[in-house]
């Protein structure tokens, strides 16, 4: 289990994210800090396009970040979101499309998604958890 003190930095470093987000249309602000298995921790923010289809969710953008970066290996992830300008006022849990790219460099099983909360709360699950009976590299060996 991930100890509380990581769990602090990593909702912090989430929350500072999202603060980058570029949210002119959904007005909705992502951000997200993963932790690597190296110890290192990548960020991302959500990033909108007026093409919709473009964008990109902040918790792909810090996996895609540490992919090119040569990380490919993940402990955890933490997302904090709300809309723009609010303090964190709601759970901003991960969409099924990130939850699938989770899966492609984590272990289902021990890879920790800490969603942030409203008044230093927060939630964890197990990618297994919300991500019940994947498809994942292991199916295509």
């Amino acid at each position: 289990m991930i100890e509380e003190s990581m769990i602090r930095k990593l909702i912090s470093l989430a929350d500072e994210a999202r603060s980058r987000s570029y949210a002119p249309y959904s007005n909705y602000a992502v951000g997200a800090a993963l932790l690597c298995e190296d110890g290192s921790i990548v960020t991302g923010c959500n990033m909108e396009n007026a093409a919709f289809g473009p964008g990109i969710c902040a918790e792909r953008c810090a996996i895609y970040k540490a992919v090119s970066d040569g990380r490919r290996s993940f402990k955890s992830i933490a997302v904090a979101g709300s809309p723009v300008g609010e303090p964190l006022s709601q759970y901003a849990s991960p969409c099924g499309v990130c939850r699938q790219v989770m899966r492609e460099f984590a272990d289902p099983a021990s890879f920790d998604i800490i969603v942030a909360g409203p008044d230093g709360e927060y939630r964890i699950n197990t990618l297994d958890e919300l991500l019940p009976d994947s498809f994942g590299p292991d199916n295509l060996s």
